[in-house]
């Protein structure tokens, strides 16, 4: 396959930073602006209102169109209402509007009950007024078409009769038959997540998995040390091992504990307990005395100093190098800076949710335009820091009805406590991020693009994907918000190696937690062969196989396919070398709140 030629000078590449007003008045007032709001920005929603109504207003086809829609959704709702009443139990009628195939707000046969019908029938015809009113309108920018659709959604979820208790006849019938002891246990557990909250703990439940004890339990040692990461190697479990290591490169935005949950979801177990050399990158949380470190140091004093420990460790061999979410990003901008340099110290590349093309990255970007990103500036500045708080929020919001709303009816009104599982706990063991390095990712990843276009500098030299030659293994998941597997599959036309693609079930997160036995799993997978022809996404879902269950085994194949035979395992750490075992894994940097 040819790729494209874009040759770029380093003049030729745009400023990472755009001049801009760094007045201290200025950035004092956009700070105070931004904790106000939450860090979003009024004037990037205003300009989105303003572009979105002024082009309706505009448009005297749209409107009509919007009020003859008003009109038929008003005679649909009285016939239903007709229909409703002469109804019998046996014969309910044909509901008027159907909710989206991924809500279900509204499926327990109580909501086809009157008036409960009639009120969730009007939700989702409103819902659906509102998704034709804010799409469609000739001239708005997509990006603000997005965002009014986005703020449409979230006011209309805080008006769903399902969550209040007048309006949705499941808390009334379990009110009733508990006499109004949920509303008191609701009362009590929202005192308690208010406590919590307050005090900085984590929410009830988390206690439950201890890091080190619970979670991130896997043994080993921590080999290498420095202000940016603690790298650990996993102590072996069989006789013999694969002779090439697996460096383990997670997200900063999270702990690396994601993939050494409980033994029996820990991919790290798995990998070990099947003949793997396993390292794995623990990444400091930042404070204010990190404020000044960017991305050029989690490429230097992450990856490439785990990368020469695990040389000095198990000397003359190659090294399976697999990255996960902005860590698989972070790989790939390694593995084209080592392509570049004539630097074959990998064996393979694996990235996971990772993201090579920033041009459609899915809800996150809501959140990120010149205005945002400036407003976030302003309050790192002052901070050095971007607060765990304000991640953890963004997130809640692209997900609210699963991770707002239905958690507060649940424990608030209906009174149950949803047991906390090992994901849950570590989701709320969140990070910072560093305001250099938070700044240089959202304007040279989202706001430019440089790494897909050949502008990312590493050493002052513009990187280009298309230097890679190392097979990759390339993991997506179907019900992404954060990496829809749409754009993480665009890395195809960025390379001309080999690339296996696996797109498998769940989320970001829960997709890759996806240990084998775990039930109503399932993944596809296709590999391209080197310099093949590209296929784009609709075509590759018609070609690629399906399989049943995890997706785990079909990499643990794949990185067998291309390793050598098993030798003995090497010693943990090289103390000779430098690299002397310090302590017991998981460290220290995974315990800093």
């Amino acid at each position: 396959m040819n790729m494209p030629s874009r040759p770029v000078t380093d003049d030729q590449a745009p400023p990472t930073t755009p001049t801009r007003s760094e007045n201290p008045l200025d950035l004092k007032v956009h700070a105070a602006m931004a904790r106000a709001t939450s860090s979003v920005s009024p004037m990037s929603v205003l300009l989105a209102l303003f572009d979105w109504a002024g082009h309706l207003a505009g448009s005297p086809g749209k409107q009509f169109e919007l009020v003859n829609l008003a009109f038929e959704q008003g005679r649909r709702l009285c016939k239903y209402a007709c229909e409703v009443a002469s109804a019998s139990p046996d014969c309910p009628a044909h509901e008027c509007v159907d909710p989206p195939a991924k809500d279900t707000r509204f499926v327990a046969k109580e909501w086809h009950h009157w008036p409960f019908n009639l009120m969730h029938q009007s939700f989702l015809l409103t819902q659906e007024w509102w998704h034709a009113a804010t799409h469609g309108v000739r001239g708005v920018s997509k990006h603000h078409e997005d965002i009014v659709a986005f703020g449409a959604r979230q006011m209309l979820d805080v008006f769903s009769p399902g969550n209040y208790l007048p309006t949705n006849p499941l808390i009334l019938q379990h009110t009733v038959e508990s006499s109004g002891t949920n509303l008191w246990r609701g009362m009590l557990h929202a005192l308690e997540d208010a406590e919590r909250h307050a005090a900085g703990h984590p929410p009830a439940g988390a206690e439950r998995f201890v890091v080190g004890r619970d979670v991130a339990a896997t043994q080993g040692k921590v080999v290498l040390k420095n202000r940016l990461i603690e790298l650990m190697q996993y102590s072996p479990t069989t006789e013999t091992v694969r002779p090439e290591p697996i460096l383990i490169v997670p997200a900063w935005i999270m702990k690396y504990y994601i993939l050494d949950l409980s033994p029996h979801n820990s991919l790290v177990k798995y990998l070990v307990d099947r003949g793997h050399t396993v390292f794995c990158i623990s990444w400091k949380n930042p404070g204010s005395e990190e404020s000044d470190l960017g991305m050029d140091e989690y490429l230097q004093l992450g990856f490439f100093a785990a990368l020469n420990a695990i040389n000095g460790i198990v000397p003359d061999r190659k090294v399976h190098a697999t990255g996960y979410c902005l860590g698989g990003t972070l790989l790939a901008i390694a593995a084209a800076a080592m392509a570049r340099d004539g630097d074959q110290r990998l064996a393979s590349i694996s990235l996971f949710t990772a993201q090579t093309d920033f041009t459609e990255p899915g809800e996150l970007a809501l959140f990120i335009d010149e205005s945002e990103v400036s407003l976030l500036e302003a309050q790192m500045q002052d901070t050095g820091y971007l607060t765990a708080g304000q991640m953890a929020g963004a997130f809640q919001l692209l997900r609210s009805n699963d991770l707002l709303w239905s958690r507060m009816v649940g424990e608030y009104l209906m009174g149950k406590r949803a047991p906390i599982n090992d994901l849950m706990a570590w989701n709320s063991d969140a990070t910072r991020m560093p305001a250099r390095m938070h700044s240089q990712y959202l304007r040279r990843l989202f706001l430019n693009d440089d790494l897909s276009e050949g502008r990312y500098p590493v050493d002052g030299r513009p990187i280009s994907l298309s230097d890679i030659s190392t097979p990759i293994f390339c993991v997506a998941t179907t019900k992404d918000h954060v990496a829809p597997w749409r754009s993480v599959f665009k890395v195809h036309y960025l390379t001309p190696a080999e690339i296996t693609f696996v797109l498998t079930s769940g989320g970001h997160n829960a997709g890759i937690v996806s240990e084998p036995g775990k039930p109503r799993r399932h993944y596809q997978v296709l590999k391209r062969a080197v310099g093949g022809n590209y296929v784009g996404p609709n075509a590759w879902l018609a070609r690629a196989h399906r399989h049943e269950g995890s997706w785990w085994p079909e990499w643990s194949a794949w990185l067998d396919e291309r390793s050598g035979e098993p030798v003995a395992p090497p010693a943990l750490g090289a103390p000779e070398r430098g690299y002397a075992a310090l302590e017991d894994a998981p460290g220290q940097y995974v315990r800093e709140k």
